[in-house]
């Protein structure tokens, strides 16, 4: 799922989809310099276009993961259809730009300037003079006090999935006149242009009812260049039409139909003609940028896609036709029937290659990055030293090329936690953890007490070895030696020394050949049945290669390992060290599969063994990572303009409650300490913004010396768009721009931007 938020901010920080310990901080990020945030490894891939060129009319029907169950994006249960619906209906005081940073929205803020700082901290925002809702009401300080009393959490009727920021408001009032707006803090806030984006009318925010159920299927009131026409529930979309009270410039295309298409449902309804616009995973750009040819040249050749009839050798045709035309009546027949099957397979492709012709694939990266999380909370990974070794196992560049590189886009691993290249909070901190090194993780697991080669007790007859359950094999004919089985759909099998040379090296071309992709967090966003299955071969599945060469392929049981391949297991108090690596199982997820598979064999290096259990999507994130039932998952963080506010509840230390459990916030690893806290609280205090910077940088090196997580890559974002649709696609950092989005006037060329670091 995506997690980008409206405007400059996520709304919630949340998927999908402790102690210090002993060793000290090595490094920690103390540079004021902004250099240190380099650029945007992607810019914007959206067929960029003057106004003056994009047609007006049209409809764009857009795919989207689903149909939200509120349009209230301040509810739990709001989605990024919420946010996309949001964004081109209300108003938004900030917008993020192409590095990620909020900028004013002068479509409805003039400006807005802290004023005082003592005795409190003032903000007055003056308001665009013709900014209205669409019931002709001007916007003004009634609507602002409304959605802070709804969101400032005091009122516990109103059922707010956060209040951040709003908490700190003392008192809202009309300014020096109807334009603007004085919001007065009781504690300083660094991060208030966060706030009142979007921003819904009283209509909405002002009572409880009104707010828990009166926007959740339709928006009355709105203020932005596309009004809420309807929600259709039945046939699962949203229109949304042109708002004629919109003061802007006015919007190019007559509507928007977002539409909830499955993932798997999208290269067949564009090649049906019924979706302009759709986020696609990377078997289907590689189908689509076949079809398009090479970009910025002409469509491809005419050459059809590989089909049934293209798979058969020379050989293998000239056998058909003489099998077809021979003496043999019964044979000739059935021939005949598979010829004629494989003709019929061929034409449809295409069909489809020709109906694809009119799209292009528009590429670039999220503001997302894909993460290896460690469940600090309990078993060997509570232990700092074990994380500390995990992590120092990883190469992350070779993961990160693993997914990127196939796809074109730059393959950098990310050195933050709290933003991504090109935000000003960025810099690389992971050197306060280190890099990757075997020598230095065995050393690390040794001092925790994990001997290498130590005993390890057997259990009894008949007695479940730990992790056991669902489909994982012990013994017998299936699970060999206990180490190698298969996995369904819901099944478990490790991952151990034995599996070294399949899961590291010996895979490494397979993968990079197999794996275009873009995951994530149980969003569902890439293909990887392919992946999926060689996992599941890899994990001791039935072996079908011939001969010994091939890549993956195992050895005939017996045959010795070739010298030095085996790495002998730490063991403590009678146990191996093995770790439960949960995965979601759904045909989207075949990337963060392989990138398991990948980060299995690296920990193997040091005789680390995975317990690799694949769940269905739908459990995944609420009875796994939520829950925390796993120790090591992969899952994704949107970036935030933000962090201070948006980042401190996901690595806040986790706290006691009144009831006894265990407050987590959104802190999934429970991985936390005192000194991350204060530096956050710090820096949501400061309204000097290089000293900001600063804190969040050391708070990031802190966060980094923990390996409670460890980020891997940004997510690429591949998106199919008709070739003369304009100002839409791959959107990068920056907030889309709705009133601009239209279809090409006839012989109007757009302007892309390639896809390279920006400015």
């Amino acid at each position: 799922m995506s997690h980008v938020g409206v405007g400059p901010r996520a709304i919630t920080r949340a998927v999908a989809f402790l102690t210090a310990g002993a060793l000290a901080v090595t490094a920690l990020a103390g540079c004021t310099s902004e250099d240190d945030s380099g650029k945007p490894l992607a810019g914007q891939d959206i067929a960029a276009a003057a106004r003056s060129r994009v047609a007006d009319g049209g409809t764009l029907r857009w795919a989207v993961d689903s149909v939200p169950e509120t349009l209230n994006t301040f509810q739990s249960d709001a989605d990024a259809t919420s946010s996309r619906v949001a964004q081109a209906v209300l108003p938004s005081m900030y917008r993020m730009d192409a590095r990620g940073r909020p900028v004013r929205n002068p479509d409805y803020l003039e400006s807005a300037e802290v004023v005082d700082t003592e005795p409190k901290q003032v903000v007055v925002y003056r308001l665009h003079q013709e900014a209205v809702w669409s019931d002709g009401r001007e916007i003004g300080a009634a609507d602002f006090a409304a959605q802070w009393r709804a969101l400032s959490g005091r009122d516990s009727a109103y059922w707010t999935a956060r209040n951040a920021g709003y908490d700190r408001i003392e008192k809202i009032e009309r300014g020096a006149g109807d334009l603007e707006v004085k919001v007065t803090f009781s504690r300083r806030y660094a991060d208030w242009k966060s706030l009142f984006t979007p921003l819904y009318p009283k209509d909405v925010m002002g009572t409880p009812d009104s707010f828990n159920d009166g926007a959740r299927r339709r928006l009355k009131v709105t203020a932005g260049p596309f009004a809420v026409e309807k929600v259709d529930t039945k046939k699962d979309e949203i229109v949304l039409a042109r708002n004629p009270r919109w003061w802007g410039r006015p919007a190019k295309l007559n509507e928007i139909v977002l539409r909830a298409v499955p993932r798997d449902k999208r290269a067949s309804e564009l090649a049906a003609g019924r979706l302009d616009l759709a986020e696609i995973d990377p078997d289907t750009a590689e189908e689509v940028a076949l079809a398009a040819g090479p970009r910025d040249t002409a469509p491809s050749s005419g050459a059809p896609l590989m089909g049934p009839e293209d798979r058969q050798s020379a050989a293998d045709a000239l056998r058909s036709w003489a099998v077809a035309n021979g003496s043999d009546e019964e044979a000739a027949e059935k021939e005949a029937q598979a010829r004629e099957k494989r003709r019929k397979a061929v034409a449809r492709a295409q069909r489809r290659e020709q109906a694809l012709r009119g799209f292009e694939v528009r590429r670039s990266l999220e503001p997302a990055y894909t993460q290896l999380a460690l469940n600090g909370a309990d078993g060997p990974l509570a232990d700092e030293r074990v994380r500390r070794a995990v992590a120092r196992t990883l190469d992350r560049r070779e993961l990160a090329e693993l997914v990127l590189k196939p796809l074109g886009l730059p393959a950098e691993p990310v050195g933050s936690h709290l933003a991504l290249a090109g935000q000003p909070v960025y810099a690389d901190s992971s050197g306060a953890l280190g890099g990757p090194d075997t020598k230095e993780a065995r050393a690390l697991l040794a001092d925790a007490g994990w001997v290498p080669g130590g005993p390890v007790e057997q259990p009894e007859k008949g007695e479940k070895a730990a992790g056991s359950e669902g489909d994982k094999r012990e013994g017998g004919k299936d699970g060999e030696d206990g180490e190698k089985s298969p996995g369904g759909d819901d099944g478990t099998y490790i991952v151990g020394e034995d599996d070294k040379d399949d899961q590291g090296k010996n895979d490494k071309d397979t993968h990079d050949k197999d794996t275009h992709g873009k995951n994530d967090d149980g969003k569902n966003d890439e293909q990887g049945r392919s992946d999926q299955e060689s996992g599941e071969k890899r994990a001791g599945g039935k072996n079908t290669a011939q001969g010994g060469s091939a890549p993956g392929a195992y050895a005939p049981k017996g045959t010795a390992a070739p010298a030095g391949s085996a790495v002998a297991p730490p063991a403590k108090d009678g146990k191996a060290l093995t770790l439960r690596f949960v995965l979601p199982s759904g045909p989207g997820s075949g990337v963060l599969r392989t990138v398991a598979d990948r980060i299995s064999g690296m920990l193997d290096a040091v005789g680390i063994r995975t317990e690799i259990t694949k769940v269905s999507d739908a459990s995944y994130f609420k009875d796994h990572i939520a829950s925390g039932q796993y120790d090591l998952a992969l899952y994704s963080w949107p970036a935030s303009a933000f962090p201070a506010t948006d980042a401190r509840p996901i690595y806040a230390k986790p706290v006691p409650a009144a009831d006894g459990s265990l407050n987590i916030a959104q802190n999934y690893t429970r991985v936390g300490t005192d000194q991350v806290d204060q530096l956050f609280d710090q820096a949501l205090t400061t309204l000097d913004e290089e000293e900001a910077r600063d804190l969040l940088r050391k708070a990031d090196s802190r966060i980094w010396a923990q390996a409670g997580s460890i980020p891997l890559y940004q997510r690429p974002q591949l998106v199919a768009a008709r070739t003369n649709l304009a100002n839409a696609g791959a959107f990068a950092f920056e907030t889309p721009v709705y009133e601009d989005m239209g279809f090409l006037k006839k012989g109007a060329q757009g302007a892309r931007p390639p896809v390279s670091p920006s400015s």
